[in-house]
């Protein structure tokens, strides 16, 4: 791999990204399109990066983030997720293999089934009125950070 440098290099940026995402979600319970475009649109500098071939692997990759999108729009509609948290797992899809991103989805949904129990656990303990928040971009963001945490230990395996 020629660009190996530069390929760990946009890993490290979408890791920053991540926290990012999740650190402005918890603040204020969005996450910007700014931010989801940036992570999309790194995407291709990736694929060059890791020399990914147009047909059939980059086909793939952006067909199974579109089934992301299609699945987590039905979340967003059901008023189970924000617009933010579904296009931001989408733009997550275009970085991972379709093997990883089923990981993804799972670690995702784990991680966001825990943090919601901890919101509402808190929200009930503090007897705060009304419907919790959950800040979903946290476990969106633990999700995508136990896969590039995966990619990194297994080169010690």
């Amino acid at each position: 791999m020629t660009n190996g440098a530069f390929t760990e290099i946009l890993l490290g940026i979408l890791a920053l990204l991540l926290v990012l995402a999740a650190v402005i979600d918890v603040r204020t319970f969005t996450i910007s399109n700014r931010l989801n475009l940036g992570v999309a649109l790194m995407a291709p500098l990736y694929w060059w990066s890791a020399h990914l071939p147009l047909w059939p692997d980059i086909g793939i990759q952006v067909a199974i983030a579109a089934g992301v999108f299609a699945l987590l729009a039905v979340a967003f509609y059901a008023g189970m997720m924000g617009g933010g948290d579904v296009k931001l797992a989408a733009a997550l899809a275009l970085w991972f293999s379709p093997q990883s991103t089923l990981r993804f989805l799972v670690f995702m949904s784990i991680a966001g089934g825990v943090l919601t129990l901890v919101v509402v656990g808190l929200h009930r303990l503090k007897k705060k009125p009304g419907k919790p928040e959950v800040p979903y971009g946290v476990a969106i963001a633990a999700g995508g950070l136990l896969i590039l945490i995966q990619r990194f230990l297994n080169q010690f395996a």
